[in-house]
């Protein structure tokens, strides 16, 4: 396998890891306290993207780095990324809210649309690590 092979592969593992996580933090039932579980959550994230990016650079990835990056890419694109991650992380904080009544069916679903989430939003920051990496490694 090359180079780009082992990333990649590690990348879908890492990410598949972050989700499992993610769903699997969110499924504990915490009346009241879904919003500071989403800060948590949202941290495991933020980790998740740097784990990412060292996986392809070899290199740590501040926050300030992370958001010139995300500010490079376009404010419109950073405003549109940045409002969509916050209405998801609400709309599943509230969501478990409710589902917390339902009992463990609810969780279950909760923590399949946590881990969704995480999952795709870790799998479209990985397509923009791949492209950089192939762009990067065509220039040389």
């Amino acid at each position: 396998m090359n180079n780009l092979g082992r990333k990649r592969v590690e990348t879908v593992l890492a990410i598949a890891s972050y989700a499992i996580g993610s769903a699997t933090a969110s499924v504990t039932p915490t009346p009241g306290g879904e919003i500071p579980k989403q800060v948590i959550l949202t941290s495991a994230d933020i980790l998740m993207y740097t784990t990412i990016w060292k996986i392809y650079f070899a290199q740590d990835l501040s926050n300030k780095e992370l958001i010139q990056i995300l500010t490079d890419l376009g404010i419109v694109t950073l405003t549109a990324t940045g409002t969509a991650y916050l209405v998801s992380k609400v709309t599943t904080a509230m969501l478990k809210e409710i589902t917390n009544w339902i009992g463990p069916l609810g969780w279950g679903v909760t923590a399949a649309i946590a881990g969704s989430i995480s999952g795709l939003f870790g799998a479209t920051w990985a397509l923009y690590c791949d492209y950089l990496y192939v762009q990067k490694k065509q220039t040389i």
